[in-house]
């Protein structure tokens, strides 16, 4: 028989790991992963700066009233302008996206995206094995699902250091017209993601282990088992 506050902390762990595949969800689907800006030139009006995703890279021609002779770089990404968004071409080959596949390596957008929905996939069926233990009473189902919480967990931030991999080398690329970059809201989604997921499914194996002996003369063979 279960201890009477073990459903308790499976609840609270779990109530967690929502929040943490809520933003997983949310760093997936957006694009506001990097933020790109390039030179300005002297005496111009207007410079054109960029966000992306996994998906889909969005530019933005932003108008410049009075720019500071210190501001080197294209920017806030939040100042008005005109905005057009496109998916990547190698994701959709009947659409146009020249100015990605010029200042970024093809490899590293189609690996991030794969691990993310690797991540995505280890979530959903943790999900699954977490409320088939609620409904059926089999606590055994927490210990599979802890790991697909680990996994998920780990597969993102992965995602997020081959995303990080890519935007440095548009940066140093020569072929660029990148000279600034700055991690958006997207990115930090991913990290919390990976924090909350990680941590909740480690904390939810320790839950799920059987209970320890309590005394010294007392073997595993002697507690009181599970059902």
């Amino acid at each position: 028989m279960s201890p009477p506050h073990k459903p308790l902390k499976v609840r609270l762990t779990f109530s967690v790991i929502l929040v943490g595949i809520s933003l997983l969800f949310a760093a997936v689907v957006t694009d506001h992963w990097a933020v790109l800006s390039p030179s300005l030139e002297e005496n111009t009006t207007s410079c054109e700066a960029a966000h992306f995703g996994l998906w889909r890279l969005c530019t933005k021609r932003i108008f410049m009233q009075e720019p500071s002779p210190k501001e080197k770089s294209c920017g806030p990404i939040s100042l008005p302008g005109d905005h057009n968004c496109s998916y990547f071409k190698h994701f959709t080959p009947g659409e146009t996206s020249e100015i990605f596949e010029v200042t970024t390596q093809k490899e590293y957008s189609i690996s991030a995206a794969a691990i993310a929905i690797f991540s995505v996939g280890f979530a959903i069926m943790g999900t699954i094995c977490v409320l088939l233990s609620f409904r059926k009473k089999r606590d055994y189902l927490l210990k599979p699902a802890s790991m697909f919480y680990t996994f998920a967990g780990l597969c993102i931030i992965i995602s997020v250091e081959v995303m990080r991999q890519s935007v440095k080398r548009m940066i140093d690329s020569k072929e660029t017209a990148w000279i600034k970059y700055s991690y958006s809201w997207s990115f930090a989604c991913a990290c919390s993601a990976f924090v909350l997921l990680f941590v909740c499914g480690i904390a939810l194996l320790l839950i799920a282990l059987p209970r320890f002996p309590q005394n010294p003369w007392e073997t595993c063979m002697d507690a009181e088992p599970e059902h």
